[in-house]
């Protein structure tokens, strides 16, 4: 079945038409000289909004702290 449709919701469709036309326009438009430009624009934004912690110290601490008691265990025998 055909909705009739209002002129103020013609009118909305063609404003939001117009403006994702301008906002293809502009994406044409490339930023960066390179794609290794953009990766590192695209980690330094990921890394600025937390996705990457700070490296962990745990396991190095875990792993050091296991072979000093695997090697005292050892010396022991």
């Amino acid at each position: 079945m055909i909705q009739s449709r209002t002129v103020e919701q013609v009118e909305a469709d063609l404003a939001a038409l117009r403006v994702a036309a301008a906002r293809a326009g502009t994406a044409l438009a490339c930023l960066f000289s390179s794609s290794d430009e953009f990766e590192a624009a695209v980690i330094k934004a990921r890394r600025d909004a937390g996705a990457f912690g700070p490296p962990r110290k745990r396991r190095t601490v875990m792993w050091a702290v296991l072979t000093a008691v695997l090697a005292a265990a050892f010396l022991m025998m």
